[in-house]
């Protein structure tokens, strides 16, 4: 029973680890894809440039939000 009780316990922290990793490397893919859509608003020669940022915000939106879901810590 002991070795049950610390397994839990250990299996609970580090379930909380993984869900912070996760939600680290979401915001993460937000920076990143946030960093290429302005880089490439710069250097590049699109026709549709509204395509090009509607697409990226939403994928920064969506990223952003999942990262702050996996974050946040129970009270």
């Amino acid at each position: 029973m002991y070795i049950n009780v610390l397994y839990y316990i250990f299996a609970l922290k580090y379930d909380d680890l993984m869900k912070k990793e996760i939600g680290k490397w979401f915001m993460d893919i937000a920076k990143y894809v946030a960093t290429a859509v302005l880089i490439s608003s710069f250097l590049g020669s699109f026709q549709q440039k509204w395509a090009v940022y509607l697409g990226g915000s939403i994928i920064v939106v969506i990223g952003f939000f999942l990262g702050l879901f996996f974050i946040k810590e129970k009270k």
